[in-house]
């Protein structure tokens, strides 16, 4: 048993009973996206959480110990991501990183956008010529120090 084997019950369960991440955190008390991502192994959860957690995806005792433990954050397979929804986001980085860097650079001085102080939403945004997707990230400036 490892934190995998846990992430592929949660999955299959998930998809077996139907249910939806939103209503999933809604349980919870988090963020859809926080939990979602608790859920695929990249946050670690308190125990109150993994019982919550346990009780919906029908893990066991040692499941929910493995729902808090600090994981190996970073999920992807391979260097450049193969599947063609994240493939666009790598891209978006790739086409606009350095313009990104530099917007933040020129507003905040020299520093990093925390991915730890952090909050992402997710929402569909409807349009007359197809819905879109609004994506929202909201990270902490952490300026460089000098010493």
């Amino acid at each position: 048993m490892n934190r995998m084997d846990v992430t592929e019950k949660i999955i299959s369960a998930k998809v077996s009973k139907g249910l939806k991440w939103e209503d999933v955190a809604k349980k919870v008390g988090l963020s859809k996206e926080w939990t979602t991502a608790a859920c695929l192994g990249q946050m670690t959860l308190d125990a109150k959480q993994a019982k919550i957690i346990g009780k919906i995806f029908g893990l066991n005792a040692e499941e929910q110990k493995w729902l808090q433990v600090v994981p190996y954050k970073g999920s992807l397979p391979t260097a450049v991501p193969t599947d063609p929804l994240i493939y666009r986001w790598y891209e978006i980085v790739s086409v606009y990183g350095t313009t990104i860097k530099e917007l933040i650079h020129e507003e905040f001085g020299d520093g990093i956008m925390s991915a730890i102080d952090f909050s992402m939403d997710i929402v569909r945004q409807p349009d007359p010529k197809g819905d879109r997707v609004n994506v929202v990230l909201s990270g902490k400036f952490l300026p460089y120090k000098q010493y």
